[in-house]
Formats: C-alpha cells, structure tokens, sequence
C-alpha cells in the first residue's frame, strides 16, 4: 500500500460479486478496501476491478485477522493517511474475535463513518450469501437479479473425453478455479470468443452417463470451436435442466439436441 495516496473516503468489505448492495458503498467512497479470502467466490481477486472504476486495494483475511479493532483502524489510518470517511454496510464486523462492529468503528476512527442500511430486492436482502445459494438451488433468475448482472465465470480450455465431437456434440472443455458453480445441469450461457459474447448451451456436473468424472463444457451455437484456447468466460442466462442419466448416448444426444433448441428460442 503507498502511504502517500490521496484517498480521502474509502468503502470497507469482501465486496465478493460486486452485487447491487455492495454499488450502494461503493458509490459513496473514492476507493475499496476489499478484504480477499480463499475459494468459492463469485468474483475472485483483482477480477472484483472490473466491475466498478474506483480504486481497489486488498487487504488478506489472513494477515489482518489478528489485528484487534484499534490496530485495524490504526492500520487504515497509515494506509491511507488523508482519509476523512469510511463507509460500511450494516452488519460490518471487524478485528480479532470479531470484535468491532459498526459502533465500535465509529468510536474508533476520528472521521465519519457513514453505515448503509440493509438493501433488498423483491424481499429478499442482497448478500453474496443468499447468491450463492441461489446459484447452487440452479435459481439463476434470481441470483442474477441479486448480483444486477448476469452471472459469469471462466476458465482454462482442457482437453475433454472426446465424445462430444465424435458422437454428439462438439465441445470446449473448461478447468474452472475459485468461482461459485450453480446447480449440475444445463444452461443457457454466453461463451465469450473473440471479444463476442455468443449464445451456448453449457453443462455443469458429473458426467453420470459415460465416465461420471466432473466437468464443465460449453457447446456454443453455430460456431467451429476448433483451435479455440486459453482462459474462456461464461455467464449463465438462463437454466434448462437438472443434470440425469440416460441409457444410451444416443437418448443423450436427442437431449442435447432439444437444450439447444430450448436455447436458440431463449436467445430469439
């Protein structure tokens, strides 16, 4: 962290997705402080920056973990030597034990602490939480209402059984690290190729009916995927199925051809 900066207000947080609570702090500060941990993210690491033009500076869980509530507050106050505001959300807890909350951060920090009320759509209160349930229910409406986008991952191509190109469909197979994966089953996404978001049809599960091994893959609609390599982003528009088995890869196969169907009439 350069202690020189100019910041003058910052927004506190994991900021994981970059959901529609998180852009009401966001909007109130020049900068984010955004507290990383390890795995199941919506939006890993420094992918958080794409989703908003301010400033964004990490701090570790695990090398602030141990800082009570008072050398936390010390700590933002080296790090950013001209800051005037902090603004949180209302279940903010912070320090050792988990010990500072709201309260005590405003008894702490000599500035102004601005605290945002609780943020809710259709009833239901906006956390990265609640998201990644819905996602794991296969609720992708509902997630990515939540999020105000849709919801999106990528990975590293990998090379795959080889079926779908020799006896039903051709595919990119994806290694995908960190994100949150929705429900097994089939979707209907956008595959990013060439800076074009095209329409797909994406599986997501364990392939029950030939090797049962753990894969994601994408068949993208009228497009020749041969050469295609590198990192590939997905996102998720619209879910078909839940994951089964058939009794022949021909029974398969006619399933796969009605998801693309069901997915061409989605993307009409």
């Amino acid at each position: 962290m350069a202690y020189n900066n100019q910041i003058k207000s910052i927004a506190i947080g994991s900021f994981d997705g970059i959901h529609v609570a998180h852009q009401t702090l966001i909007d109130k500060a020049d900068a984010l402080v955004i507290i990383e941990r390890n795995g199941g993210y919506l939006t890993s690491g420094y992918k958080r920056s794409w989703f908003t033009s301010k400033i964004c500076c990490f701090y570790h869980f695990d090398t602030i973990k141990g800082l009570t509530p008072e050398a936390f507050v010390q700590k933002l106050t080296t790090d950013f030597p001209k800051l005037e505001k902090i603004v949180v959300g209302y279940d903010f807890i912070f320090g050792k034990n988990r010990a500072g909350n709201t309260k005590v951060l405003q008894e702490l920090f000599d500035g102004s602490v601005e605290v945002v009320e609780e943020v809710s759509i259709d009833g239901v209160s906006v956390h990265s939480r609640t998201i990644k349930e819905y996602l794991r229910e296969g609720n992708i409406a509902m997630a990515n209402k939540l999020l105000g986008r849709t919801y999106g991952i990528d990975g590293e191509v990998v090379t795959g059984q080889g079926l779908g190109k020799k006896k039903l469909v051709p595919t990119l197979n994806l290694n995908v690290k960190e994100y949150q994966l929705p429900l097994e089953g089939v979707y209907a996404t956008q595959t990013k190729i060439d800076e074009a978001w095209l329409p797909s049809v994406s599986f997501i599960g364990h392939r029950v009916t030939t090797d049962d091994s753990f894969a994601v893959e994408t068949h993208i609609i009228g497009k020749n995927i041969g050469g295609i390599t590198g990192v590939v982003a997905m996102r998720f528009v619209e879910f078909i199925r839940k994951n089964k088995k058939f009794e022949s890869l021909e029974a398969l196969k006619a399933q796969i051809e009605d998801d693309i169907a069901k997915t061409k009439c989605i993307f009409l």
